[in-house]
């Protein structure tokens, strides 16, 4: 599969909130979407892709991934990452993944429910190490959580 990364743009900002929708309905059950879909457009026009920081994955049939990144004073962190549900399975987080890795210093962190068992293998499978597991009482969605990081 020919996979091209590219800075997002307001062009993507459409495919990019239906996909972390899509992945959200399909592959979540456990957490519920915290804002409805106007409001995560919206959000990811204004607010995601006016950040800078998301790279997609394209295809011939258009976006099919993208990741997310910022910095804070003491480290970097992957702030969103997701995969079209028909695409997942063919290597293009690993492809998103490893883009960010080469680009960003660690240390690097993030967050994952701890229900997603898939992520949490993946992370694991690419040097993170779990640091802290919450109750899910910081994030939107109030479901358990842990913050993974990768020195």
């Amino acid at each position: 599969m020919n996979i091209i990364l590219h800075p997002a743009t307001i062009n993507d900002a459409r495919s990019v909130a239906e996909i972390l929708i899509d992945v959200r309905l399909q592959c979540m059950p456990y957490a519920p979407l915290a804002h409805r879909a106007e409001a995560t457009h919206a959000w990811v026009r204004e607010c995601l892709i006016a950040s800078g920081g998301v790279t997609v994955a394209k295809n011939g049939a258009g976006v099919v991934g993208l990741i997310a990144c910022s910095h804070s004073e003491n480290c970097r962190w992957i702030t969103q990452m997701a995969v079209s549900p028909a695409y997942i399975g063919h290597g293009i987080g690993t492809q998103l993944l490893l883009h960010a890795l080469g680009t960003l210093p660690p240390p690097i962190r993030l967050y994952t429910f701890q229900a997603n068992f898939g992520a949490r293998r993946f992370y694991e499978r690419h040097g993170f190490c779990a640091v802290a597991y919450t109750d899910g009482s910081g994030n939107e969605e109030r479901c358990p959580d842990i913050l993974f990081e990768r020195l």
